[in-house]
């Protein structure tokens, strides 16, 4: 006799990623694209626009700490 198990999905902590993502895709206006379609809808230039910019903040913020 099979089991019926319940599975619930976990919540993932937010991490410092996930943060600068959702503010700077909100930055670039595209979070009623991102609602819509959802993350794998954006172009690979809007993707990599984020990412690269991720990458910016988190250098800025790494250099802050060491001033």
């Amino acid at each position: 006799m099979a089991k019926n198990k319940k599975r619930t999905k976990k919540k993932k902590k937010e991490t410092l990623e996930d943060k600068l993502k959702y503010e700077i895709a909100e930055e670039l206006g595209l979070m009623d694209k991102i609602k819509e379609v959802g993350w794998g809808g954006l172009t690979a230039k809007e993707s990599g626009r984020i990412g690269g910019l991720i990458t910016v903040r988190k250098r800025q913020m790494k250099d802050k700490d060491k001033s």
